[in-house]
């Protein structure tokens, strides 16, 4: 019952846009409105806000970190806490309140691997940016981090059911990025900061 009662509460949390609250806060248009389309802090930024992106950064990390980290706390079960990390994830990308259309899930996925080890959180963090400086393309740089995250677990010997849920959010932050992925093969993939006409 524990485990039930935390998956829904992870899910509504993981629910919650920042990127919608954080638009409404700063006098900004829904970010749904221009752009890629998608409530995340890469899109906030078109708006040319930058305060307003971090804090979208920030709050969509917190809340994926804040889930699994008080199921570590409450001293659940590894696979548990696996199903916890999922749920909050699962609700950034399909959140309940926005109709089931949500973010890509990269920031919200990086809390989840703050809170597995903080390890796993800083080399993921380390090749987004790294890709990110190099390429400047915020897509590219979320595959890539994306595809090294369960790599990097397994060699940080964490628990496999916190493996495979990296792989599933994995998998999955791929998915979400297909139309990225067309658009990067096709060489029309937006930079990151490039601002976008906002209706």
């Amino acid at each position: 019952m524990l485990t039930i009662v935390f998956v829904i509460a992870a899910y509504l949390l993981g629910s919650i846009s920042f990127a919608v609250i954080t638009s409404k806060l700063f006098g900004l248009a829904d970010p749904r409105t221009y752009g890629s389309g998608n409530p995340g802090a890469t899109n906030v930024l078109r708006s040319g806000k930058k305060a307003a992106a971090a804090l979208t950064l920030f709050g969509d990390a917190a809340k994926g970190w804040l889930a699994v980290f008080l199921a570590i706390q409450f001293g659940l079960a590894d696979v548990q806490i696996a199903l916890i990390a999922l749920a909050v994830f699962l609700g950034h990308v399909f959140p309940v309140f926005l109709k089931f259309k949500g973010g890509k899930g990269v920031a919200t996925a990086l809390g989840v691997l703050l809170a597995f080890s903080g390890w796993l959180g800083l080399a993921t963090l380390a090749t987004w940016l790294l890709v990110a400086l190099v390429f400047r393309l915020s897509s590219l740089s979320a595959l890539v981090a994306a595809v090294g995250a369960p790599i990097y677990a397994v060699l940080l010997g964490l628990p496999r059911e916190w493996v495979l849920a990296s792989a599933i959010m994995s998998l999955l932050l791929v998915w979400r990025h297909k139309s990225n992925i067309q658009n990067l093969l096709a060489g029309k993939e937006a930079k990151i900061g490039k601002r976008s006409e906002v209706k």
